[in-house]
Parts: C-alpha cells; structure tokens; sequence
C-alpha cells in the first residue's frame, strides 16, 4: 500500500496489517476497510459479532463548572435530560441552524462530559468550543483533546455482550441502552463500557487507553466466534438503520430539521440558531429527508444519484446508498428539494429510470 506522511494511524494499525486488512484513507486515518469481505463481516454482525477499530473518532473531556451552560448553549439536545451514567445523541448547530457535527455525549460528572465528534471534523469541533468558551467567558470551562491517547473498540452483534461477558465482571446485560460504567475490562481497570455502536444491532463500545488497546483487541480476537470489521460493513450496518453519516447526509447546509431529526431538538430550552429553526419547522418550507428501497434487481442506489419525477423533473437527491445484505436490495436516503407533491419517485442508476419505495426508518428490524 502506498504511504502518506499526511494520515495517522491508530495505535492498532500494525495489528490489522497483519490480519490482511485493506488499508484505505478516512477521514485523515488509516483504516480498515475490510478484512475479508464486507458482506462476511456486515452478516456477522447481524447473526453473530464482529469487532471494529473506531479509535479515529474525536474525543473531548469538558469539564468545569460552566460546561453544561455552554454545552446547553451549542447543541440542540437538552443535556439536562441525561444523569451521571448516560449518554446522549446531539448535534452542535451553526448560527444558520446547519449541522456543525452529530456528537455522543457521555456525562461523567455533573461537571465533566465526554464528547465523541466525527474525526473529520475535529480541529473544527476544537476551534467551535474554545471560541464560545472566550465569547462567553466561561473561563472555568477546560477543553481537553484526548483523541490520540484513547481507543475506541466497538464489539457489535446481537451475541456480543455473550461472548465479551468474559473479559469484565461488570453484568453487560445489565447496561441499559445509552448507559455506561467504568470497570475492568480484559483485565484491564478503569475502561469505560457504554451500550452504544453505530450499526442498530446489541452492543458494546470500549474507551481505553492506547497503551492498553492492543491487549484488548487481541482477547477481543481470541474469541473465535467474534471477527475484525472495517468501515465497508459498518457503512451497510448504519445504513440498515438510516443512521446519517456526517458529510453526505448531514452537513452545514442541512438543519436538523431538514434531516429528519427534530427529536434531538428541544426548544424549552435556548440554544444557537433556535428561532431559525422553530420558523423552519412552522412553516414547513425546507427540503425532506427520505429513506426508500429500489425493489429493482442489481440497481444500488448511490451518492450523488438523481430523483425525478414521472415528467423526468429533478426533485432530490441521494446522499447515501447501498446494497443492503439483509433484504437483499438496494437501500439509500436523500432529500427531495421540490415542495410539489408527486406519485411516483424514480431514480436515475446508469442512465435508467427506476421507480423507488419510500419506506419508514429503520429498513430492518433488530435486537437492541
């Protein structure tokens, strides 16, 4: 594989090497992209377990007596909702009412949280809080980058609490889902294990640190039922859910409205861009976020693809498609920017015009 001075590597980078992983560039890291084949690995998840390396995400501690004002301030979730022991899906939302990023946060202490932001869009996380921290004087308020210093391992599978239980005296079953503890892991004391992951089956994630990861990763490994997953099966497995994925199907420009995500607004309380996004929703004049299936044989829908209309008239877009293992099908989200109601919604694949289903998230259904 040809290297590039410009991506990092996490800490487990060697151990993939050496499981024949495929490299690929993501996000500004080196990361697996699979191992064997995506679909092996995406069905393992679904049926079994598999393991993936995400210690590319960005991890923040915040923490002082302010943090929960300012984080109140910069997300649209209520973090007031949460207690000490739980986390909590948010957004970090632009004076536009655009979608900074889409963060976990985990709240450690009534004065310390751990933020998990996307890796792409750390150094823009990082310069998002300390400007609000000086704007508004919170100067008890520290911010504390410990992205690479921590792993991140997530075990995902509806047998994977079963087979990890092992490695930990802590009852996994009895985290309830968005919780966490910290306990010994593997041997290994004070990690933290949240019933969290990214692909809508039962699972872990493990936040330890680097000097400790290859350790886990390797008994992780040793459980012959549990396989390495890269990034191609963890794309299927979110988009099973329509999870969005930051950078195609959420960005700047679309509001948490627009992406169908109002759940995670509260307007109780105040936040950054909170009027424009009450107007947004009033009014109801703004792009829709749709999720449907193209019941087509071999037609996989991509990002980028068009949505016309019967009058062969563009109406929307696809941000995410993908051949789903479990229907058997293609799967994909978009928005449809028309406000004009239209029957029937086609999609251009390879210059063919293919009739789509709009379907209700998620496209299947899972343990959890």
């Amino acid at each position: 594989m040809r290297e590039s001075h410009n991506l990092k590597k996490t800490i487990l980078y060697d151990n993939h090497i050496c499981l024949g992983a495929k490299m690929v560039n993501y996000s500004g890291f080196y990361i697996p992209l699979q191992y064997t084949s995506s679909l092996t690995e995406h069905m393992s998840v679904r049926n079994s377990a598999g393991v993936f390396d995400v210690s590319h995400m960005g991890k923040f501690i915040l923490k002082g007596k302010h943090s929960v004002d300012l984080i109140q301030y910069i997300t649209t979730n209520d973090l007031s909702k949460i207690k000490i022991g739980q986390a909590q899906y948010n957004c970090f939302i632009n004076k536009k009412g655009g979608i900074i990023d889409d963060l976990v946060i985990y709240k450690i202490s009534e004065e310390k949280f751990l933020l998990i932001v996307n890796a792409a869009n750390i150094e823009k996380n990082r310069k998002w809080i300390k400007n609000h921290i000086v704007k508004y004087k919170y100067y008890d308020v520290e911010l504390i980058d410990h992205t690479l210093k921590y792993s991140i391992l997530a075990i995902q599978g509806p047998m994977s609490l079963f087979y990890t239980q092992k490695l930990t005296n802590i009852s996994l079953n009895k985290i309830s889902f968005y919780h966490f503890e910290v306990g010994e892991f593997s041997g290994i004391k004070n990690v933290l294990i949240s019933r969290t992951g990214y692909t809508g089956s039962k699972g872990i994630e493990i936040y330890v640190s680097n000097k400790n990861a290859e350790k886990i990763w390797n008994d992780i490994l040793e459980i012959d039922k549990i396989i390495p997953c890269g990034i191609a099966s963890r794309n299927s497995l979110r988009l099973e859910m329509g999870y969005r994925l930051y950078g195609q199907d959420i960005s700047e420009k679309i509001t948490p409205v627009e992406a169908n995500l109002s759940w995670i607004i509260k307007f109780e309380k105040e936040f950054i861009a909170k009027e424009i996004l009450q107007k947004q929703k009033k009014e109801g004049k703004y792009k829709k976020f749709i999720s449907f299936l193209v019941e087509e044989k071999n037609k996989i829908p991509r990002q980028g693809h068009l949505l016309i209309d019967e009058n062969n008239i563009s109406i929307g877009y696809v941000t995410s498609g993908v051949y789903s293992p479990v229907l058997k099908k293609g799967i994909g989200l978009g928005y449809l920017t028309s406000q004009k109601k239209t029957n029937s919604i086609f999609i251009f694949i390879r210059n063919q015009k293919i009739l789509i289903k709009m379907v209700k998230l998620p496209f299947i259904k899972v343990q959890n």
